[in-house]
């Protein structure tokens, strides 16, 4: 009974380093995943400033507000399918 209580805790123990180790993998990759945004959106704010300095090095009218304009999508008119009246041919 001794035994069974003893390898129990051992196998409790192996199973919880393991569920450990498994946390502390998720957490350093967060880690770097976070790293990784904040170096995406240094990068971005350096590009939007490079931008503005070249718009205003070339007297654009309007400076780039970091907004995306979005333009309409151009759809083609739908042909129009014309009713023929039943008994007349074309």
């Amino acid at each position: 009974m001794k035994a069974k209580k003893q390898q129990a805790r051992e196998s409790h123990v192996v199973c919880h380093q393991k569920f450990q180790a498994r946390i502390q993998t998720a957490e350093d990759s967060m880690q770097a995943q976070h790293l990784i945004i904040e170096a995406l959106v240094e990068e971005k704010d350096s590009l939007l400033q490079t931008i503005q300095g070249v718009q205003e090095d070339n007297d654009a009218l309007a400076p780039f507000d970091d907004e995306w304009e979005e333009e309409p999508e151009e759809h083609p008119e739908e042909e129009e399918i014309e009713d023929i009246p039943k008994g007349e041919e074309r």
